[in-house]
């Protein structure tokens, strides 16, 4: 595959694309190597099946399709994921990995360190076994020597659901140009646009100049010309690392009092996982649509933070006692005691709707009444948690907690 050509005049096309600001400048490289293990064989072929799919087709909305149709071989695509190994994000690049091989193409996906690490035995790193059983590959290592760890493979595609700035990034980028990669995307985060007063986030809004992510946005800009942004919020969804829900249902289970900062209604999003996936597969397949362009990867609907704590008693069929505090006078931490922003943090995905056709398939009610009953079948109900910092804030407000 023929390298393409540099082109940050893309930044600038008449179709209705949301570009980065010109006058951020990336940072200097910083890559450091550690050992790599190799990759085994790549299944050619398999048959459609809904065991493929990162999601069961029963919590999708009635407008979705919930199979995936098969690319054909002039369409397929063979796509490397480069993947995190801690964060809410890991689970990104399992949902993207399953749901492209379920569409015809071939899969790799690089994730950072060593498979014999101890993080690996986690969500969703000890389920890797659903991407090897549906044909992809799954290797590990360090992303400033991919080269080495995809052992010279080529590919038409590459994620990059790894870096936060450009020293972890621009390794990847480089290779990836140098190698003949024809689309890179990358996961950005919404979490770079500044506070506004007028919610929501829609692509183009201003952004946080020295936010790692955004000097990531241009240099790939700069280097690529056929390339997409991906900026997600929260989200939910089997094999998530990170708790969301399960911090409402580690309270509503034990009948204790969830501690919202502020008045709780503030807005959020809060998306399934496989809306991420299904709108990074889009880009995939429509290269030409997702070209040079930002999206917000995120549901359609936002959800006040005491809506999700109400969502999630609902799922979990028990009562809720929603208590608000101001954090200050408490003197505690909101982003230590609370899983979400003490402030309005929603963003609108409409880029992805209007540019590739996509369609978010989160249903919160009933999503979460499959993610509660995971919860319960992993045992988490029955575990013992600490409290501490509920408890400073309950104590501080005078409300009793069940013994």
């Amino acid at each position: 595959m023929a390298a393409l050509a540099s082109s940050s005049s893309s930044l600038f096309t008449s179709k209705p694309s949301i570009h980065l600001p010109s006058s951020l400048s990336p940072c200097l490289l910083r890559s450091s190597v550690s050992p790599i293990s190799s990759p085994s064989a790549l299944t050619s072929s398999f048959a459609i099946s809904h065991s493929f799919l990162p999601f069961p087709s029963s919590s999708r909305r009635s407008n979705v399709c919930s199979f995936s149709v098969r690319a054909s071989s002039a369409d397929k695509k063979n796509v490397l994921i480069v993947n995190t190994n801690s964060g809410g994000h890991a689970v990104i690049g399992f949902y993207f990995a399953k749901q492209l091989l379920g569409s015809g193409h071939e899969v790799t996906i690089l994730t950072v360190g060593e498979e014999s690490s101890d993080k690996m035995k986690k969500p969703p790193f000890n389920r890797f076994s659903e991407i090897v059983s549906a044909g992809g590959k799954t290797v590990w290592g360090d992303p400033a020597e991919v080269g080495k760890v995809v052992a010279g493979a080529s590919f038409d595609v590459v994620l990059d659901n790894n870096g936060k700035d450009i020293d972890s990034v621009r390794p990847v980028i480089d290779w990836a140009k140098s190698s003949g990669v024809k689309q890179f995307l990358f996961i950005s985060s919404a979490g770079i646009y500044k506070p506004t007063d007028e919610p929501p986030h829609v692509e183009g809004d201003t952004v946080k100049a020295d936010a790692g992510h955004v000097g990531v946005e241009q240099y790939i800009a700069e280097v690529f010309s056929s390339w997409a942004v991906f900026r997600p919020q929260y989200m939910i969804g089997s094999g998530n690392n990170k708790d969301c829900e399960e911090w409402f249902f580690d309270r509503i289970v034990r009948d204790r009092p969830i501690p919202i900062p502020g008045s709780g209604m503030q807005l959020t999003n809060i998306a399934h996982v496989r809306d991420l996936s299904s709108m990074l597969t889009l880009a995939v397949e429509k290269p030409d649509e997702a070209h040079a362009n930002i999206f917000n990867c995120v549901s359609d609907r936002a959800v006040t933070l005491d809506g999700m704590a109400k969502l999630c008693a609902q799922a979990a069929g028990r009562p809720v006692n929603i208590v608000h505090y101001d954090p200050k006078p408490v003197g505690v931490d909101a982003k230590k005691a609370f899983p979400f922003r003490n402030m309005h943090f929603y963003a609108e995905p409409r880029a992805a709707q209007e540019i590739l056709g996509w369609k978010s398939s989160t249903n919160l009610p009933e999503d979460l009444k499959e993610r509660f009953e995971e919860y319960v079948k992993i045992g988490r109900d029955k575990k013992a948690i600490k409290f501490e910092l509920d408890d400073k804030i309950l104590e501080s407000l005078k409300v009793p907690v069940a013994a």
